[in-house]
């Protein structure tokens, strides 16, 4: 029984609903300062997050990464919420679809840095966030260390 490990109820939500929703032993999310681990137990917690790969760890072996867009996380009780703008499920990114998503809103941002487009400068800026952000997770991008707490003795 000491070698059984903690898992806790996790609940990512996008605009569109919920992308993941179940128990895990661990969590890794782009915190703005940097990747933030959650283990069963952990202290409460309010984040900001941006953009960037989030980890469930359903078990030692299996895990669920997910290109996820800016946001809000929350941890109390046993219970972690993230609050993000897009989750895409690594295995389902078409690589394809990302670099023309890239490619369009590239294109169209410079015709409005001219004048030759009406488009809303800052919803371009995000399609090419998203789109980046959908590159980089697929492709395994840059990771930064990885804060994980570990729970309260006892």
């Amino acid at each position: 029984m000491a070698d059984e490990r903690r898992r806790f109820e996790i609940s990512l939500v996008t605009p569109e609903g919920a992308a993941y929703e179940g128990e895990a032993e661990m969590l890794i999310v782009p915190g703005a300062a940097g990747e933030i681990g959650i283990l069963a137990r952990h202290a409460p917690l309010v984040a900001l997050l941006k953009a960037g790969s989030t980890r469930v760890h359903v078990t030692q072996t299996e895990v669920i990464e997910f290109a996820t867009g800016p946001g809000f996380f929350k941890v109390e009780q046993d219970r972690a919420l993230a609050l993000v703008d897009a989750a895409v499920d690594v295995r389902r990114i078409d690589r394809a679809a990302a670099q023309r998503q890239l490619d369009e809103a590239r294109a169209e941002l410079e015709r409005a840095e001219v004048g030759d487009s009406e488009a809303d400068r800052w919803q371009l800026e995000q399609r090419i966030r998203h789109a980046e952000n959908q590159l980089d997770v697929a492709e395994g991008g840059p990771t930064s260390e990885v804060r994980v707490a570990a729970p309260p003795a006892g």
